[in-house]
């Protein structure tokens, strides 16, 4: 049965449970699906809204509060009626709703696990499209509310869907605040914490200090892929790291951080080595860990290395490779895809540069895999497939910060020697033609058959058109002065020294011949 507006209104105010329920239930069935509002009706909405809210705060059967909380989902929606749920007292009505109230007003008893996670979806909802909300979340210590309950991510009470949103929630936030960022940073132990959770996601075990294994499958070459919810839930995490540690590579960190960084290196170590069920979401979960790796402090980047090399790793200088190998392979694949390049390609392209740049033994495995001994210098660096011509080809790029990372990745590689870096991006010119930077085919001599006269006649052509385009400007004949500098080579200056050049030539024939 359809109802309009005003009716739900109505049956509202009448204060109601039953009529209420019945009339909610009707109302979220029928808008389930729907993501735009007719603009006529934003004060009726705004009113049903207050009206639901008033709701929440009565003591309410759990079906008639689920309800409530699914038709402020769907209001939420609307970003020009969320006047009623953007306010301090609305936002402390859903925090206690999803079991995250801190303070007076909290009720004793945890509600069921649906009306926990439909409060949460709201709270989602709220707090992306309304600042004064993100302003009263942050007033009602909402992060510290989160910030418990992620501390009981081992516990079984607390389903998936309430985990994943109460992640999302914590991303969204922290995302949209830099205040809450920094109090879950730092006073609330975020990179800790959220390490804690992210490790309990994946079920990790530890054979050794920053060595990470999936429990119960220590020692095996191949890991089964993640599950669709372990997965979502472990990219939520990624992601609030992120935002937590997006200046912890800027700064110095003293010893009790660097450990808590190198303990979550090796965790990250484990996500970018682990597949989920489909190439999509693998390559998505990776993607978010190499962002997160571009965050750590340099020197904690050593544990990506760290694990004993075992049958079946890929080993250089006595150290395992496995990881900088996958991460080869995801920059080449960003590469090749060719899309938003700055978004795509250049976390990853910077990892490897600055991981290169600080520990030689990834250095030396990255030039081997991406600066082969030079076979081919018949063909411009850029021609070809390989992955040193692609990231030549980069070089050219459009985009500034595209072609500086890769020149950039590129010189580190050559040990960021300006010779070597020539020697792989240009080729070495004594045997190459130094415009294409190739090696060319031998030409035939265009003068091959002309008397002297015929070739002074073309020399003397020449200058004239170097003239005409000296006289209008557009270039400028150079000559190497008495100091050894450069200076302008004027045209009088340019026809003596090609008459006298053809004069010298004409009298060195001459002299040949009576000899």
């Amino acid at each position: 049965m359809k109802m309009d507006l005003n009716a739900i209104i109505e049956k509202m105010e009448t204060g109601d449970q039953d009529a209420a329920l019945t009339a909610l239930q009707t109302f979220n069935k029928e808008k389930s699906q729907c993501f735009s509002f007719n603009s006529g009706e934003e004060e009726d909405r705004e009113r049903l809204g207050e009206l639901v809210l008033g709701f929440l705060e009565r003591d309410l059967q759990p079906s008639c509060q689920l309800a409530c909380l699914e038709t402020i989902r769907i209001l939420s929606r609307d970003k020009k009626s969320l006047a009623p749920f953007a306010t301090r007292h609305a936002m402390q009505i859903l925090i206690r709703h999803a079991g995250l109230g801190q303070g007076e007003g909290v009720t004793p008893e945890i509600p069921d696990l649906e009306v926990i996670v439909e409060a949460l979806k709201c709270l989602c909802n709220i707090v992306f499209n309304s600042e004064a909300a993100q302003e009263a979340g942050a007033e009602l210590q909402l992060i510290v509310g989160l910030a418990e309950r992620l501390k009981q991510c081992r516990e079984p009470q607390w389903n998936h869907d309430v985990r994943f949103f109460d992640l999302r929630l914590t991303f969204l936030i922290t995302a949209l605040r830099v205040d809450i960022r920094a109090q879950l940073a730092r006073k609330l132990r975020g990179v800790s914490l959220l390490s804690e959770a992210l490790d309990a996601t994946l079920g990790l075990c530890w054979p050794d200090s920053y060595e990470v294994a999936r429990a119960g499958f220590d020692g095996c070459s191949e890991l089964p892929p993640l599950g669709r919810q372990e997965t979502e839930r472990a990219m939520e995490i990624l992601k609030i790291l992120f935002n937590v540690t997006f200046d912890c590579n800027s700064r110095k960190v003293d010893e009790e951080e660097a450990a808590t960084y190198r303990h979550l290196g090796a965790i990250l170590r484990h996500c970018i080595m682990s597949t989920s069920e489909g190439e999509e979401r693998t390559e998505e979960m990776h993607s978010h860990t190499v962002n997160l790796l571009g965050n750590l402090p340099l020197p904690c980047l050593d544990v990506l290395l760290m694990p004993k090399v075992q049958q079946g790793s890929i080993e250089y200088m006595g150290v395992n490779m496995d990881a900088v190998k996958v991460l080869v392979e995801f920059m080449e694949k960003r590469l090749d895809r060719g899309n938003k390049l700055k978004e795509t390609l250049l976390p990853s392209l910077n990892l490897l540069t600055e991981s290169a740049r600080i520990h030689r033994e990834t250095r030396k495995f990255l030039r081997i895999k991406v600066l082969p001994p030079l076979r081919d210098v018949k063909n411009r660096p850029e021609v070809g497939h390989a992955l040193r011509n692609k990231l030549v080809r980069l070089m050219t790029h459009i985009d500034t910060d595209v072609k500086h990372c890769a020149a950039e990745f590129l010189f580190v590689l050559c040990k960021e020697s300006v010779s070597r870096f020539i020697k792989y991006t240009m080729t070495p010119l004594i045997l190459i033609n130094p415009v294409t930077g190739r090696v060319e085919e031998e030409q035939p001599n265009p003068m091959e058959g002309m008397t002297e006269e015929q070739k002074e006649y073309e020399a003397m052509k020449l200058v004239n058109m170097f003239d005409k385009l000296s006289r209008e400007q557009l270039i400028q004949p150079m000559k190497i002065g008495a100091d050894g500098k450069m200076t302008s080579l004027e045209p009088q200056e340019l026809h003596y020294l090609a008459s006298q050049q053809f004069g010298e030539s004409n009298n060195s024939d001459s002299d040949s011949d009576t000899n």
